[in-house]
C-alpha cells in the first residue's frame, strides 16, 4: 500500500508561528524524508466558509497569503501537491454520501466539535456545514487514500469519527476506502504554543500571535512585550519558568547552538533556567534571546517571501497544478465509491445488459 498524507489549513489569516512549529515545519520535513509516496496539502477555503459564510471575501484573500507562507517556509511544489479544497467537487459528493454513515448523536458527541461551537458561540444556531465537518473532513481524507494525517491531540476525536466512517463505509460496501493513522507532533510544547499573552492557544482571532510574515521589527515588539511570570518584579527575585510564555517559546524553539552563538554564558536552556528560578536573572535577558532565536528562524522564511510576492501569477500557478493532481486523485477514490455503492449506472455494463435481457425476457 502506499504511504499517502493529507493535511492543511483554513484560510483565514497568514500563519504563524503556532502552525509553524504544530505542522509546517514538520511538513518541509516529511516532504523531504522521502518515506511518502504522496503528500497532498488543502488549503481548506470550503471548510472556513462554514463559519466565515458571511466573509468570503476575508477567504479569497488569504488564500495567497496561506500559499505564500507554505512556499515560504519550504514546501517544495515538486514534492508535494498544494491545492483548494473548495476546486475538488467530488469531495462534496463524498461528504453527501458519507453523511448517511452518521448519526447526528454521534456528531454532537465529537469533543472537538463541541469545543469548537463553544468557541464561537454556536450553541444555540449551529450552521450545518460547520456541524457536519467530521464528516467533510472524512471525505478530504479519504479521497486520496491518506494513510497518515498529521494532527494534534485536539484533533483526534475528529480523526476517529473519520474512521468510524471508514470501517462503516467498508463493512457496507466492502474494501474500499483507507483508513488513516495519526501523526502526533514529536515536540509536545509544538502541539499547543501558546499565545504572546501567554493565556491561551496562539489565534489569529486573538491578536497573539507572531506571523511567519513578520518584521524583525515586528518580532522584536511583540516578544518585549511578551508574559512572564508576574511575580518576577525585581531581577533578583527567583523566577517561575512553568506557565512563562517566553521559556514556552524558547523550548519551542532554541537549541544548545543557539546559546554558544547569542548567550555562551550559559550552555544550554536548562542552564538558563535554573539560573531564572533561583533569581538574578532578568526578563530582557531571556527575551533578547528568544528575539535573537526567532529572527534566526524567520530570516530565510521573509527572503523567500519577499522573493515569491514579486510573481504572484506563479504562485496562482502552483495551485492550480496542485489542485489538477488532487482533482485526479479525488475523481479516482470517487469512481471507485460509486462502484462499490452500485450507484455507478452508466459504467457498469453488467447492469445495462442484465437490465436488457430482464426486458427481453418479459
Amino acid at each position: 500500500m502506499k504511504k499517502i498524507i493529507l493535511t492543511g489549513d483554513r484560510p483565514t489569516g497568514k500563519l504563524h508561528l503556532g502552525h509553524y512549529v504544530g505542522s509546517l515545519k514538520r511538513r518541509v520535513e516529511l516532504q523531504n524524508s522521502g518515506e511518502y509516496d504522496d503528500i497532498f496539502i488543502m488549503i481548506a477555503d470550503a471548510q472556513a466558509l462554514t463559519d466565515n459564510f458571511d466573509n468570503p471575501d476575508k477567504i479569497r484573500d488569504n488564500i495567497i497569503e496561506v500559499a505564500l507562507d507554505y512556499l515560504s517556509a519550504g514546501l517544495d511544489p515538486s514534492k508535494v501537491h498544494i491545492f483548494i479544497q473548495s476546486q475538488l467537487t467530488a469531495l462534496t459528493e463524498l461528504t453527501f454520501y458519507y453523511m448517511n454513515l452518521v448519526t447526528v448523536s454521534r456528531l454532537e458527541r465529537n469533543p472537538t466539535v463541541k469545543a469548537e461551537i463553544q468557541m464561537r458561540n454556536f450553541e444555540t444556531s449551529i450552521p450545518a456545514g460547520f456541524f457536519t465537518y467530521p464528516v467533510s473532513q472524512t471525505s478530504d481524507i479519504t479521497a486520496f487514500k491518506a494513510t497518515t494525517v498529521p494532527v494534534g491531540e485536539d484533533q483526534l476525536p475528529m480523526l476517529e469519527q473519520a474512521r468510524e466512517i471508514v470501517r462503516k463505509f467498508n463493512s457496507l460496501y466492502g474494501e474500499t476506502l483507507v483508513e488513516p493513522e495519526a501523526l502526533i507532533p514529536k515536540n509536545s510544547v509544538c502541539s499547543r504554543l501558546p499565545g504572546t499573552d501567554g493565556k491561551a492557544k496562539m489565534s489569529k482571532s486573538l491578536g497573539n500571535c507572531i506571523y511567519l510574515s513578520d518584521s524583525a521589527e515586528d518580532v522584536k515588539k511583540k516578544v518585549m512585550s511578551m508574559y512572564t511570570d508576574p511575580n518576577h518584579i525585581q531581577i533578583s527575585d527567583p523566577g517561575q519558568v512553568e506557565g512563562n510564555a517566553v521559556f514556552t517559546y524558547l523550548d519551542a524553539f532554541c537549541t544548545d547552538a543557539d546559546f554558544e552563538k547569542f548567550c555562551p554564558e550559559y550552555k544550554n536552556l536548562d542552564e538558563m533556567k535554573d539560573h531564572y528560578r533561583r533569581g538574578g536573572l532578568g526578563d530582557v535577558k531571556v527575551k533578547k534571546l528568544l528575539i535573537n532565536v526567532l529572527n534566526q528562524e524567520l530570516d530565510p522564511i521573509r527572503a523567500r517571501r519577499a522573493e515569491l510576492e514579486k510573481d504572484i501569477p506563479a504562485v496562482y500557478q502552483i495551485l492550480k497544478d496542485g489542485t489538477d493532481a488532487a482533482i485526479k486523485a479525488a475523481n479516482a477514490t470517487l469512481a471507485e465509491v460509486k462502484a462499490a455503492m452500485r450507484i455507478n449506472y452508466f459504467e457498469d455494463e453488467e447492469l445495462i445488459s442484465s437490465q436488457q435481457a430482464r426486458f427481453n425476457n418479459k
